[in-house]
């Protein structure tokens, strides 16, 4: 089969690999549909390998290369003798998380925090750049008429901006701010719209990012280079402050904007990954009694929940993708187009099969 191998930094590679074959009675094959590239598989592209295994994964046993792509959609082409939760032809979304079941995040409801943690397409056997891949059992989740092949490969960052919305809470008729308008902060943004958000502010820099946010019609679109920002919260939150921030841009001034503009006993969601350690102002986070709440990931089981939701409508996860490219064509297309600080691509998909 056809996949995109990753050997280490801006070496993506695609090849004809062995198929891979279902081993165990837990397992079902699938084909690989759409596979979108997330942020984590840029960094190891740009700095790597950062998570990608150099020696054997000690849940998985997998070293680089490892095929990539770790949001995909997928069918069903074969299952294991125990599997009873789908069959050959269901078309499913792939929950990427592999975990050991043993440690004691695992058994206290924690998966996401497993202490041996694998993923598919970063540290596992199989990848959605490939053309056949093989996953556990509770990894799939089978996706209704109503959810679209496309939307299915955006179900695993949608769970990503759902669970940072979740752990700061949202209430119908908060005003929220949402920092970053790349895909986990639109997701973000749109998520806190389902729950009931009266408005939700986006602050990006990039004027191509901003000019796609402002195509949402979720509320204004604004450039914090621009100066302005203290007149826009009074006029809109009438100089409280935001009811919540979702910190989806990684920076420091994401995060400083959050301690600025989130009101007092609010809270703030730190989604996006810093790659670098932030510097904040601590005294005015004691003096406004703020709560920064770190996110890893998503609840595991969080799957069929999203999916309900964005088959009623009310999560329109599609609106993030900005284009639809050809394995082939995976690296400069993709890869090397959202490297780029002024690009105009959003969420890339791959259609791989």
């Amino acid at each position: 089969m056809k996949a995109a191998r990753y050997y280490g930094e801006k070496d993506i590679r695609i090849e004809e690999v062995e198929n891979p074959r279902i081993k165990f009675d837990d397992e079902v094959l699938v084909e690989p549909l759409y596979c979108g590239i997330c942020g984590t598989d840029l960094h190891e592209y740009v700095v790597g390998p950062i998570v990608t295994p150099t020696t054997p994964h000690p849940l998985t046993g997998v070293t680089l290369p490892q095929t990539f792509g770790h949001e995909f959609s997928a069918r069903v082409v074969e299952v294991g003798s125990a599997v009873t939760d789908v069959k050959v032809g269901d078309r499913v979304a792939i929950m990427p998380a592999i975990v050991c079941g043993r440690c004691d995040e695992c058994r206290t409801g924690r998966g996401h925090l497993c202490r041996r943690f694998a993923c598919t397409g970063l540290s596992a056997e199989t990848g959605g750049l490939g053309q056949l891949a093989v996953l556990k059992e509770y990894q799939v989740a089978v996706l209704p008429d109503e959810v679209s092949d496309i939307q299915g490969a955006v179900v695993e960052p949608a769970c990503v901006a759902a669970y940072g919305v979740d752990r700061v809470g949202i209430s119908g008729g908060d005003i929220v701010l949402v920092t970053g308008a790349g895909p986990i902060g639109m997701l973000s943004a749109l998520y806190a719209t389902a729950l009931g958000a009266t408005e939700v502010v986006i602050s990006d820099p990039n004027p191509e990012r901003a000019a796609f946010a402002k195509t949402f019609g979720l509320g204004r679109v604004v450039n914090p280079m621009d100066g302005g920002f203290d007149d826009l919260m009074k006029d809109i939150t009438k100089g409280k402050g935001f009811d919540r921030t979702i910190e989806c841009s990684g920076s420091t001034p994401g995060l400083q904007a959050g301690i600025e503009y989130t009101k007092r006993s609010g809270k703030i969601a730190q989604t996006g990954l810093h790659t670098t350690p932030a510097t904040i102002d601590a005294m005015k986070l004691s003096e406004k009694d703020l709560s920064i709440v770190g996110n890893w990931c998503y609840l595991i089981t969080d799957w069929p929940r999203i999916i309900r939701l964005a088959a009623s409508g009310r999560y329109p996860i599609e609106k993030v993708v900005s284009s639809i490219i050809e394995l082939d064509d995976v690296v400069t297309k993709g890869f090397d187009v959202l490297i780029d600080p002024n690009g105009n691509q959003m969420k890339v998909l791959t259609k791989v099969n």
